[in-house]
């Protein structure tokens, strides 16, 4: 990206029959928007003006065959298919899905080929875009195998930030999954990403327990003093702020959540129901251990309300100002750490 540029931010649609496509326009309907990114959506000119037209927004865009097209103060779509699928709001069709992961693929693929330089992705319904070329729980999964890399999933609010030491796994799964291998390398992914990404120099990590009560010494399972524990005495040996395990029952209503810079849940509910409940409708759900950025709302397709003009964009639009500034903070952090004496330089004011 040319430094007089515009951060080029691609959007993949989601699915079709879904909020995606709503928010995103809503977002980007402020043309105020455009003054931070130039906007890339993946999907087709008929789609777009199909769900303008059904959604009643006053909207125009700028079509393009790729992304390094894209024109700076437009909202720009690259043309992925020239077909027009049928959209059927609120249904969770195979159609839906399958245009959900062409868009995807093709977004991704621009990122790669650094084409964008961020992504934020809207949401999928994690049942109807499975398919023979694509067997993934969701968005983060097929990120890390497609960028090759470790990847964490990590909510982010302000300064509210939960990370997931498993995700997309049944619950009788979580315990048998967290080995000491998995927690010191999620621990690694986030303390590097609270560094690069968010711009603490020393972060602190709270890790949660597995068990109710974190195993009562034993008597609620043994996985916390056999696994959590001697995990993170090592970690925090080694110098990594890393403490726990905390009882996961009181650690948010106790407010204990506020002296870490981000908490490491054992499993998706685990982590997700007090991050939503604190957060709902400004939670970003970003990718970590990426060498590209990736965001998205942290809400589903919403079939109940898609095609109504409903949607609350709130999230979508955190999810694209989270994705600027991360990619900003990433910028910043390879200047300093490349240059040692300009960051010298910049601690004493000069």
């Amino acid at each position: 990206m040319k430094e007089s540029q515009k951060i080029r931010l691609g959007i993949s649609i989601g699915d079709i029959n879904g909020i995606g496509c709503e928010v995103a326009l809503k977002t980007f309907e402020d043309a105020r928007m455009l003054d931070f990114c130039t906007p890339v959506i993946f999907a087709s000119n008929k789609t777009i003006s199909q769900q303008i037209k059904d959604l009643g927004f006053d909207i125009k865009f700028n079509g393009v065959r790729d992304a390094e097209q894209a024109i700076e103060g437009k909202i720009n779509i690259v043309n992925v298919w020239k077909e027009v699928p049928t959209i059927a709001y609120g249904e969770a069709t195979k159609e839906g899905g399958d245009y959900a992961i062409k868009s995807l693929r093709a977004a991704v693929d621009a990122l790669k080929e650094d084409k964008i330089d961020v992504l934020v992705t809207a949401p999928i319904n994690k049942n109807n875009i499975q398919s023979e070329d694509f067997n993934f729980p969701g968005h983060t999964d097929f990120l890390a195998k497609e960028l090759k890399e470790e990847s964490l999933m990590f909510m982010v609010a302000d300064s509210l930030r939960v990370g997931l030491l498993t995700d997309h796994i049944a619950v009788k799964d979580v315990a048998k999954a967290i080995t000491p291998k998995l927690i010191h390398d999620k621990v690694m992914t986030m303390e590097e990403s609270l560094k690069k990404d968010f711009g603490i120099r020393r972060p602190k990590i709270a890790l949660l327990g597995i068990n109710p009560h974190s195993g009562d010494n034993g008597t609620i399972g043994e996985e916390d003093d056999k696994i959590l524990k001697p995990t993170i005495k090592e970690l925090f040996n080694k110098g990594v702020l890393v403490y726990g395990p905390y009882s996961a029952d009181s650690f948010f209503g106790s407010k204990n959540h506020e002296n870490f810079d981000a908490i490491l849940a054992a499993y998706h509910d685990q982590g997700l129901i007090p991050f939503k409940t604190l957060s709902f409708g400004k939670g970003v759900n970003y990718t970590a251990g990426l060498d590209k950025v990736r965001t998205s709302p942290d809400h589903g397709t919403a079939y109940e309300i898609a095609g109504k003009g409903k949607a609350d964009e709130s999230s979508f639009k955190e999810a694209v100002f989270t994705a600027i500034q991360v990619f900003k903070n990433r910028m910043e952090y390879l200047e300093l750490t490349k240059n040692p004496l300009q960051k010298q330089k910049i601690k004493r004011g000069g």
